[in-house]
């Protein structure tokens, strides 16, 4: 068993095929917390007005999670955009879980960081992440693949891969708009006088530092199986968790060299009111 003081995982997809529920479950079932954060897209309500699909893997893991907020450990649900149908409920607790908009989360080395999806900055960085390939259908696609890719390798015996990750990272305008989106979150940190922003929401776990501020993505279920976990210490880890988990990151230390001084990008076209805007959305 794995004890952290707080955990974030975002972008379950439950109700989908693509959902990687399995290993979901099995995390759920290895770590212990002191509170545990759901960013957002944790069940596809959009999906499921098409297609339901919900096997055994899907239904434990929502028992797991009630079971986890019936064991003492705080469980705050952050709803996003699949899943927005409960924001209706936020300030209410349903089965000992906090619904909210938003939440503040205090590190214990006292670092302030706001947590919400991410989905209110789609309008800043003028791209949905279901529109990061060619649109929706190629993405779609991309994920059948996914799951065809590593049905075979588990037939031969090996771990799992994130074919999708993979091709993403290798596209340009992926890139530009993750890092377009990164900047919006930081941004709107920076001007909220937070120390960083923690999301989910295009599917890319990670970090990045500025001079004044972290941004932290947890990452998703679907394509690349992340989390984001915080140590007594306060400091901050991503794990990826499939056959063999691992290690994919530790908060950096210092600033990235294009993050710095005149050398930092700008976002351009940003709408008058932006910051107020996100914060009203997310309030």
């Amino acid at each position: 068993m794995r004890d952290y003081r707080s955990v974030f995982i975002s972008d379950v997809h439950l109700g989908t095929a693509d959902c990687q529920a399995a290993y979901l479950l099995d995390f759920l079932n290895q770590v212990r917390c002191e509170t545990l954060y759901l960013v957002g897209d944790i069940v596809d309500l959009i999906a499921m007005q098409k297609r339901v699909h919900l096997p055994p893997e899907h239904q434990a893991v929502v028992q797991r999670l009630m079971e986890i907020a019936a064991t003492g450990t705080r469980v705050v649900y952050v709803p996003g955009n699949h899943d927005e149908f409960f924001r209706k409920f936020c300030g209410q607790t349903i089965a000992g879980i906090e619904l909210k908009h938003k939440v503040v989360h205090t590190t214990a080395d006292g670092r302030r960081f706001m947590v919400c999806h991410g989905d209110q900055f789609d309008q800043v960085v003028r791209c949905s992440p279901l529109m990061l390939l060619v649109g929706d259908r190629a993405h779609g696609l991309l994920l059948r693949l996914n799951r065809w890719v590593n049905g075979l390798r588990r037939l031969q015996g090996k771990p799992y891969w994130s074919m999708a990750a993979w091709v993403k990272t290798r596209i340009g305008k992926a890139r530009t708009f993750i890092r377009r989106f990164e900047l919006a979150a930081l941004t709107v940190a920076e001007k909220g006088h937070y120390d960083g922003f923690i999301c989910g929401h295009i599917h890319s776990a990670g970090f990045l530092r500025s001079e004044n501020g972290l941004y932290c993505n947890d990452g998703d279920w679907v394509e690349h199986c992340t989390a984001l976990v915080e140590h007594g210490n306060g400091r901050l880890e991503l794990l990826h968790w499939s056959e063999a988990p691992a290690t994919l990151a530790w908060e950096p230390e210092t600033p990235h060299p294009e993050m710095c001084g005149d050398v930092r990008p700008a976002l351009d076209h940003v709408p008058a009111g932006f910051v107020e805007q996100v914060n009203r959305l997310v309030s």
